[in-house]
Order: C-alpha cells, then sequence, then structure tokens
C-alpha cells in the first residue's frame, strides 16, 4: 500500500518528508510481529501510528486497546494490565482478566511507557519474551499472543542512567523504532491541518468556515507549538467559535489566541534552585547575578591600573600578548595614556617591547602575563602565571556573607543591602550552609 493511500485511509494531513520517512516505517513493520516503540513529544500524533501499525497487519480483525500506562496508579498497573485473583488484595471480590488476556490475539498499545513502574516492566519483559503472564495473586502462568506497540515522549536512554527504566526492555520494545517529527519541524503542515480542523469544526456546528490571510498564515508558521498538533487544533477551534469575520488578519488572530506572539526564547535558567513561579525570587536572584558581574568587571579594571603601575614603576619589559593590548590601550585615569599596539615606547622610567606578539596564538586561550626585568639586579621575578577561579556561586555566598558580617547577623538589613527578599536570603543561608554562622 503506497503512502497516498494511506494517508487519506487514515486521514493524515502532511506533505513533510520527515512525517513521510515514519508513516512508510509503519507501513512496512505493520505485516511483522515485531515490537514497536514510537517516540516524539507530546501531541504529535503516536497513537494514530498504532492504530495504523494494527490496521494494516494480520491482527486487524482482533481487539485494540490504547493504555495510558502514566495514568493507572502504581498499586494498580500490574492488576489492570495482567489481571489478579478473587481475594489477592483488599477488595479484590472477584477474579479479574488483565488486558493482556482480553486483547490476546490483537494489538495493544501501551502509552507513555516511560512512567512505568520498574516491577511492571519486569512482568512486560516476560510477556515480550515468552508471551507468559502471571495473574496478580497466582502462581498459574499463563500464555497470550498479544503485539506490543509502545510510545513515550521522554529520553528513555536518560531514564536508564536514573535508574528509572530497565535496558534489556528498552532494547527489547526498540526493535523496530518510528521518530514522530514535531509540528515545528514540518512548518508546511501547519496551515493546511489549521484548514482542516477549521472544517471540521464549521461541518460539525454548522457554521462559517474561517480562513487567514497570508499575515496570519506567517503567525502560525512562525509559533514554535509546544504542545503540536493537539495545541494547533485547540488554536484552530478557538478561532472558528471567538472570529467576527470568516476571513482573519493576522491582528484579529493574536487578538484571539496572544500566546502565538511567543517565540519560546531562551530565558535565564532557574540556576540557584527557587521556587517554580516565584517570579519575584527569580528577579532577585537575576539582580544579584548582575551586581556580581559588574563587580567583577571593576575588580578586573582595577587590577588592570595595578598592572600598569606596577610596569611603569619598576622599569619592566612586558611581552606583547593579548590582554595587554587591552591594557595598554585603556587608560586608567590620567596616569595611564593610551598607547597603540605593535610599537615601542620608552619614556625614561618603563620600557614596552610590543614586537613579540605571535599571530598565530590563539587569541581566545587564556594566556600567562609574562614580566621580564630590565633591573640587572634581579630583584623581580622573571615570569609570573596569574590565574584566579572565577565561580558565580562563590561570588554570591561571599557577598551574602560579607553582607551578614557588616550587618552583625541582622538578616533583613543584609537582605536589603543585597536587594532581595528575607526569604531568598533565608533559602540562601541554608543552601551555603551559613546558619551556624550568623
Amino acid at each position: 500500500m503506497n503512502l497516498l493511500s494511506v494517508k487519506q485511509r487514515f486521514g493524515v494531513i502532511s506533505r513533510s518528508a520527515k512525517l513521510d520517512q515514519a508513516l512508510g516505517t509503519a507501513v512496512r513493520v505493520a505485516s511483522t510481529d515485531l515490537a514497536v516503540l514510537i517516540t516524539g513529544e507530546s501531541g504529535v500524533g503516536k497513537e494514530v501510528f498504532s492504530k495504523i501499525i494494527h490496521s494494516l497487519s494480520a491482527r486487524k480483525h482482533n481487539n485494540f486497546i490504547a493504555v495510558n500506562t502514566g495514568a493507572i496508579p502504581s498499586g494498580t498497573i500490574n492488576s489492570e494490565l495482567f489481571g489478579h485473583e478473587k481475594g489477592a488484595f483488599t477488595g479484590a471480590t472477584s477474579d479479574r482478566k488483565g488486558y493482556f488476556e482480553t486483547v490476546n490475539g490483537g494489538t495493544i498499545f501501551l502509552d507513555e511507557i516511560g512512567e512505568m513502574p520498574l516491577d511492571t516492566q519486569a512482568y512486560l519483559l516476560r510477556v515480550l519474551e515468552t508471551g507468559e503472564f502471571i495473574r496478580v495473586g497466582s502462581s498459574k502462568p499463563q500464555k497470550t499472543d498479544v503485539r506490543v506497540v509502545a510510545a513515550t515522549n521522554v529520553n528513555l536512554l536518560d531514564k536508564i542512567k536514573q535508574g528509572k527504566f530497565r535496558e534489556d526492555l528498552f532494547y527489547r520494545l526498540n526493535t523496530v523504532p518510528i521518530q514522530v517529527p514535531s509540528l515545528r519541524d514540518r512548518p508546511e503542515d501547519i496551515y493546511m491541518l489549521f484548514r482542516k480542523f477549521a472544517v471540521d469544526f464549521s461541518e460539525k456546528y454548522r457554521s462559517t468556515t474561517v480562513h487567514l490571510d497570508e499575515s496570519a498564515r506567517q503567525v502560525l508558521e512562525r509559533y514554535t507549538w509546544p504542545g503540536n498538533v493537539r495545541e494547533l487544533k485547540n488554536i484552530a477551534e478557538q478561532v472558528s467559535v471567538m472570529a467576527e469575520d470568516s476571513l482573519i488578519a493576522s491582528e484579529q488572530l493574536v487578538q484571539i489566541a496572544p500566546n502565538l506572539l511567543q517565540r519560546n526564547l531562551p530565558m535565564v535558567s532557574n540556576r540557584f534552585g527557587s521556587e517554580a513561579g516565584n517570579s519575584s525570587g527569580d528577579f532577585q536572584e537575576r539582580e544579584i547575578l548582575y551586581k556580581l558581574l559588574f563587580d567583577m568587571k571593576n575588580d578586573l579594571n582595577d587590577l588592570k591600573g595595578l598592572i600598569f603601575e606596577l610596569i611603569k614603576d619598576n622599569n619592566l619589559r612586558v611581552n606583547d600578548i593579548p590582554g595587554m593590548r587591552s591594557l595598554l590601550s585603556a587608560p586608567r585615569g590620567d596616569s595611564a595614556p593610551a598607547m597603540p599596539y605593535k610599537q615601542e615606547v620608552h619614556d625614561g622610567d618603563y620600557d614596552f617591547a610590543m614586537n613579540d606578539y605571535q599571530p598565530q596564538r590563539n587569541d581566545f586561550d587564556p594566556q600567562p602575563i609574562i614580566i621580564h626585568s630590565n633591573d640587572k639586579s634581579g630583584s623581580f621575578t622573571e615570569t609570573e602565571d596569574m590565574d584566579e577561579e572565577l565561580s558565580l556561586m562563590e561570588m554570591e555566598k561571599r557577598f551574602i556573607k560579607k553582607a551578614l558580617i557588616k550587618h552583625n547577623g541582622k538578616r533583613k538589613d543584609a537582605a536589603d543591602e543585597l536587594g532581595i527578599s528575607e526569604r531568598t536570603l533565608y533559602r540562601k543561608i541554608k543552601e551555603y550552609e551559613l546558619a551556624d554562622k550568623f
């Protein structure tokens, strides 16, 4: 069966080569009994792929069931999947068949497989390898012939590293992987899908079908769609209800759905662990970081001036290196005249030799400051290699400690000095283990 007929049969709207590749893999594997692992973000339509695989297989006349394993409590999931015997636990008043028993001969779709408890993973692995399962509260193994199609929106390899997913089960499920692309990876399909959802809505409620002009289409295609196709369907239905005209321009579109203007650009990360949703705390912590950076910049400028005075007052010669160029070209008050790069300057008290710079060296690599003494007595060290560890967390800890010392442990005054709330300061004191000291 070719892809066009599959799309028409199952209502797949797409011109994307990436989706065609995933669909082609599903069609080819459907005729086998191999386990399939479908990966992709939430809302991309992974369940549709499982139905395509079942409908094109030899099991198409038998049962198909979709199970969201992440929505079943860990205490009852074994009973749901494999059944239980009467009296197996409190409330088990009769025998109950599980999904693997009722769908014998058919296909079971296990969505959110990454959320399955570890003990249930062991039972599932046995089903995949031997076709056997045991009801909860029973000691008698039973046989089943069920094809398993699993899906996840998380990285299972990360789960394996965290000890939350069995590696042997991953490779057993991952016999044939299918990666469903996100909606932002197939922008050519966005308006087609919008039109499809808008037409379906108008037919269902016997209303006028909405259309988008070119500017509105561009707004749709520039949005990143974190909710993928599911979110697009919601937007189409929302616009169909709220629109006053059948032709929608970008202005009307963003009035109805203002979140379409969001670009989901990278934001300052919650580096120091503030509470979720505490925007005030996030802002205050960013203020600390900005203050630290400005203070570091001032310290570096002071250090430059100090080195300049050291060179000038002690009759030293300095090899030209990238760091010294900015030092010599940036005056420090009236005592540090700007000097052009690559020239020798003689002024009685000091001598700068600017002819030793090697252009093949990487300007971005940290390099030592080499100070050559012109004093015949040799009273100065030939070479100094200076390095300082610059950690924002250490700097923050140091500033908090200084503020507490300055205000004799009065946390309210220290918080005002730092420009943060007392609540944030209390959390920082606990985080940096300063409570016993103040």
